[in-house]
């Protein structure tokens, strides 16, 4: 098997080296069974164990800080049959410009598109059926008082890990969403790097503020995570000094699980960056996104979706992972502990 450096890395308090020590993120909740964000699929992702449970934040017209992944909502709810007339010149309907009773008021189903004749068609087809169920928005407090309230009647310490997501778009529309997540965190105990979460977003810029600016104003210290994509954007922080200026600010590393093993690989020859080992020299931990088992999720260099597992957990040595199958991954690091 073909492995390009990145693979083995020095042994130290950031690294999961074990299975026992590897992490299970529940990406959206057990969105692979549910609707992604809601409060069933939060409830049904801790019954099956995950270490930690993602929250997206987006805030509302009247600052409210709700659980959604997009800026807009018309990929999850009936937004355009509720509020006819609401959208802005693209066509789609923003999150920021409802009130929080308003977004209360839509159904929420699983994901789905408009085809060009106007048809309803799920994203993923063997998913959770469209329009079944009630499933409605909730806020960030409602998520962060079901985890906290589970975790007292089980005994359990399941973590939280938000997204701070795309704060320029909110402080373009004047809404400091970065400040209001720390402070709602603040209010519910998560004061320190002992607390079990992390903070996440892609804005770089944005990470700085609330490390040099956000946190210290408040009085609180956080685990900050840098979410990577594969654009250019981000191609500066793949470096060994790019890790080290990120490591100036972040505990850890959110990439594209594609930056870490090529998706061209093969069973043959597994291409293996180097981004774990030198995040890992950095003193950061590595959670790559997302896992799916849906058609076509499988990369072609894995023979299933535990394989893919294990090649990531193993084979790279990621910390830990975001996934839409919590139950899979919490059995499979079980199985190899």
């Amino acid at each position: 098997m073909g492995l390009i450096a990145g693979n083995v890395v020095p042994i130290g308090p950031a690294y999961a080296q074990g299975a026992a020590d590897k992490i299970v993120v529940a990406h959206r909740g057990a969105s692979g069974y549910l609707p992604e964000h809601t409060l069933p699929a939060v409830a049904m992702a801790y019954a099956m164990g995950a270490d930690f449970m993602e929250q997206d934040v987006v805030m509302t017209r009247d600052d409210q800080l709700i659980v959604w992944h997009d800026l807009t909502l018309d990929r999850n709810t009936d937004v355009r049959h509720q509020f006819p007339g609401r959208a802005r010149a693209d066509g789609r309907h923003y999150v920021v410009d409802f009130d929080l009773d308003e977004l209360r008021q839509l159904r929420v189903t699983e994901g789905y598109r408009l085809t060009a004749s106007g048809e309803e068609e799920q994203i993923y087809p063997q998913r959770f059926p469209l329009w079944q169920g009630n499933f409605r928005i909730h806020t960030f407090a409602e998520q962060l008082e079901m985890v906290q309230g589970m975790n007292r009647s089980s005994g359990q310490d399941t973590g939280i890990y938000p997204e701070i997501k795309s704060p320029a778009f909110h402080h373009d529309n004047g809404k400091d969403i970065s400040t209001a997540i720390i402070s709602e965190l603040k209010r519910f105990g998560y004061t320190s790097k002992d607390s079990n979460l992390f903070v996440q977003t892609f804005e770089f810029d944005e990470l700085k503020r609330v490390h040099d600016e956000v946190l210290p104003a408040l009085g609180v210290d956080l685990k900050l995570v840098q979410l990577m994509g594969d654009d250019e954007g981000y191609q500066w922080m793949l470096s060994a000094s790019g890790m080290r200026e990120l490591a100036q600010y972040a505990d850890g590393v959110g990439p594209e699980k594609g930056m870490i093993i090529n998706p061209a690989s093969t069973r043959d020859d597994l291409i293996i960056s180097s981004l774990v080992s030198d995040a890992h020299q950095a003193g950061m931990q590595v959670h790559p996104y997302t896992f799916r088992q849906d058609e076509g999720q499988i990369p072609g260099y894995a023979d299933d979706f535990e394989h893919m597992l294990e090649l990531f957990f193993f084979e790279a040595n990621v910390d830990g992972l975001f996934t839409d199958f919590p139950d899979r991954a919490v059995d499979f690091l079980r199985e190899h502990d």
